[in-house]
């Protein structure tokens, strides 16, 4: 028996580009790009259907990225963070329902621009403290949140770690593990709301083949990158994730 699959040829016009940006985030800039995938993709279908098709084709990307940065992981950090990020699936799983992905993507373009922009106009110094730990805790929540509800975790994430100056390799392996256990967190709910089908299952077996040549393409890269074009690619990725978000919310709410 074979599985229905979507056939739309313009579909996979924005799929495809999403699914190779996806692989590259999720193994080189700490879903830095990601977040960039579902906003793609909803060019051509529902929010809701397009995060219910990468679901599948995130477990095998996060499964290589675990893989390819298994050495390179801050354990500690890793610990303190992903109960907070549990319990922002918890309350995506709540709230479901009762919110819009675009308003809730927007919101988080929101938070984005201002992160960029503060970080442009009062760059830290080197002696600059570490954020607080509670600030870690208040963002990873977020990140849970956010990515249940319009897979954009990456952004609220970034946020906190990035002014840890990890060096790119612990900072790719270490959001890679991250969102590989939010990710697993999802599957449970996704079922439970209705958004994993056959057709959503065939389109992300369709899809697959395009999974692996992201994530080598991002491993290569972050091996071989020198750390300042490192974070300024992940910056820019986070620019124009929170542009593109900011303006899916605000068209959601202009009509």
């Amino acid at each position: 028996m074979s599985l229905p699959l979507i056939t739309d040829w313009h579909f996979y016009a924005f799929a495809i580009p999403a699914v190779l940006l996806l692989g590259i985030s999720k193994s080189g800039f700490g879903a830095g790009f990601g977040s960039l995938a579902v906003p793609l993709m909803a060019m051509s279908v529902s929010v809701p259907k397009a995060a219910a098709i990468l679901m599948p084709l995130l477990l095998v990307m996060d499964l290589m990225g675990i893989h390819a940065f298994r050495r390179h992981v801050d354990w500690p950090l890793f610990k303190r963070l992903i109960p907070w990020a549990l319990l922002g699936t918890v309350i995506g799983t709540v709230l479901f329902g009762y919110l819009s992905a675009p308003v809730v993507a927007g919101i988080v373009g929101i938070l984005t621009l201002l992160f960029l922009a503060q970080r442009l106009l009062f760059p830290p110094r080197a002696d600059s403290p570490a954020p607080p730990h509670w600030l870690g805790s208040l963002l990873t929540t977020t990140s849970g949140f956010t990515s249940f509800v319009a897979h954009a975790g990456g952004p609220p994430l970034n946020a906190y770690v990035i002014p840890l100056k990890l060096p790119p390799l612990l900072f790719t392996g270490t959001m890679a593990y991250m969102f590989f256990i939010i990710n697993l967190s999802k599957w449970v709910p996704y079922g439970f709301l209705g958004l994993l089908n056959w057709e959503n299952l065939g389109t992300s077996l369709a899809l697959l083949p395009f999974a692996p040549i992201g994530v080598f393409i991002g491993v290569r890269i972050a091996h071989r990158i020198n750390p300042l074009w490192f974070y300024r690619l992940v910056y820019t990725g986070m620019f124009l994730t929170g542009c593109k978000l900011v303006w899916d919310g605000a068209k959601h709410l202009l009509g």
